[in-house]
């Protein structure tokens, strides 16, 4: 399992939105992308950060970048938590764990002396020539949606 690395071309996708739509990456060619991976819908960190991008919705369009989010939860699922918060950005769901695996965020963790599998909160900046321009491992959700829009202007 390897992330892509900086310069490298973003790999491209097709995985189903809340509201069951399908995106793909190269849909958005020629904008920037904020890529964002997340464990779980509907939990403190994940709610806080999926919020935080919604707030900024406004700035990131500024900037001509589209923000997605990416987890293997289910679009049943999506849609709950996008309606409950009245998020603003397109959740996706890789069920499969495919493009998880090609963007080396399904790790192995541990909690409480226990090892399990599960997705490494992370973000990929994507350029608006498809190639990755930052990545943020082991994102701590404070301040985070703020460091990624200051990377997005500067980009």
């Amino acid at each position: 399992m390897t992330q892509p690395a900086i310069g490298d071309t973003a790999p491209d996708f097709s995985l189903p939105r809340d509201g069951g739509e399908i995106v793909n990456l190269s849909d958005f060619k020629g904008k920037k992308v904020v890529l964002y991976f997340y464990p779980k819908d509907d939990t403190p960190g994940c709610t806080k950060e999926a919020i935080g991008f919604t707030d900024m919705v406004d700035a990131f369009a500024a900037e001509d970048t589209v923000v997605l989010g990416v987890s293997k939860d289910s679009v049943k699922k999506h849609d709950k938590f996008v309606a409950k918060h009245d998020l603003k950005i397109a959740l996706l769901s890789d069920e499969e764990g495919d493009v998880c695996e090609r963007y080396g965020t399904w790790v192995e963790k541990s909690m409480y002396g226990k090892t399990y599998m599960g997705i490494e909160r992370t973000t990929y900046l994507i350029g608006a020539d498809g190639k990755i321009a930052q990545a943020w491992r082991k994102v701590k959700v404070p301040g985070h949606v703020e460091a990624v829009l200051e990377a997005v202007r500067a980009a």
